[in-house]
């Protein structure tokens, strides 16, 4: 049976299901194709073994997972054994480039960037501060309009090949009902603002203020597992006034169960994004709300030009301004059940992941 590697960053993330999620699509996908999977990852300061194993046991890879120690020997697979899984494998895919040594990169045959997060990467590289993408074969990124018509993210040299964020359908039935608006995200997270060509690019708090006052303009609950840092109690504050209920997502939705059941007992998702993503058209779209769709659950998002790469208008709606978001939230309300089986059929049709990663293996040649 053939082996796909894949390095991501889980272990540094604890407690943070709807991340883990994002990079566990792809080893069940790729189970589901009938590939055996290997996954590597590096425990840095603040990181938790213990939360990567749960993980991983999520994606039943037991026995089939190395974390990195620095000079130590790794957890789980011995450094030997994981560089002969990686020698191999048809190909490692190496999630926006978090593996970095040189003599594990070295052993895969075939070194696949996927980027998750289109434009802060490719910003980097251009501006010379960074370059995760060097010492790759071949680049594949969520931004499904990078190098596209319209799209400001530099490809710095590369072919971009674009893909939707999978998603295992088997892991997120459909459920009907639920109460509210939702969603997950963090305020800030681990980026800062960039400067590219003369425009600053922000991230979710610059976007999110503009639609702090929606839930006041329209029936309805919204609530917003909301990251964010004690030092911006003022956004806070302004979100609650505006009529958001904003929840701690540790406290809330802190564990594999409690998260999908938050995803599961809402009634829809409503999605704002960063305005890096906004701004730059280059096509993002969310992971976490692939898991609403599959979940039957109708979303309302943003739009940051993905509507080249998937139907719009049923099930998932789109919005660029307040006035915008009103109308979507109030098309889904007519007609809930309808768009709610819409989202599931456009899961079904778009992003389900062994449709979208045998689309990726073929638009590399690898099987």
């Amino acid at each position: 049976m053939p082996t796909i590697a894949i390095a991501g960053s889980i272990a540094q993330r604890p407690r943070r299901p709807g991340h883990a999620w994002a990079l566990l699509a792809y080893p069940l996908g790729f189970r589901e194709l009938g590939y055996e999977v290997v996954f590597v990852d590096r425990l840095d300061a603040g990181g938790d073994a213990g939360w990567f194993a749960q993980a991983m046991a999520v994606a039943g890879l037991e026995g089939r997972w190395a974390l990195l120690r620095g000079d130590e020997e790794p957890l789980g697979l011995s450094r030997a054994a994981l560089r002969r899984e990686l020698e191999g494998a048809e190909l490692l895919l190496n999630i926006n480039g978090f593996l970095e040594d040189r003599d594990l990169l070295g052993a895969a045959r075939r070194r696949v960037y996927l980027d998750l997060d289109p434009g802060f990467g490719q910003i980097w590289a251009a501006q010379g501060l960074a370059d995760t993408f060097a010492g790759h074969d071949d680049f594949v990124t969520v931004g499904t309009n990078v190098g596209g018509p319209g799209c400001t993210v530099p490809t710095v040299g590369r072919e971009w090949i674009p893909t939707l964020p999978p998603v295992p359908l088997g892991r997120w039935p459909a459920v009907d009902g639920g109460r509210g608006y939702t969603s997950v995200g963090s305020w800030r997270g681990p980026f800062g603002p960039l400067e590219h060509e003369g425009v600053t690019l922000g991230l979710r708090v610059h976007e999110f203020r503009r639609f702090a006052s929606l839930p006041r303009r329209v029936e309805g609950r919204f609530e917003v597992a909301l990251d964010i840092d004690a030092a911006d109690v003022a956004d806070r504050v302004r979100l609650e006034r505006g009529g958001w209920r904003v929840v701690d997502p540790l406290g809330t939705l802190g564990d594999f169960d409690s998260y999908g059941r938050y995803l599961r007992r809402s009634a829809a998702e409503i999605a704002v994004a960063k305005h890096l993503y906004v701004a730059t058209k280059g096509g993002w779209f969310s992971d976490r709300s692939a898991a609403y769709l599959a979940s039957g659950k109708p979303v309302v998002a943003q739009d940051t030009g993905f509507g080249a790469a998937l139907p719009t208008g049923a099930g998932l709606l789109t919005f660029a301004d307040p006035d915008g978001a009103v109308v979507a939230v109030e098309e889904v309300a007519a007609r809930p059940r309808e768009h709610a089986r819409a989202a599931r059929r456009l899961a079904e049709e778009h992003l389900d992941a062994r449709l979208v990663l045998g689309r990726l293996l073929d638009r590399l040649g690898a099987r």
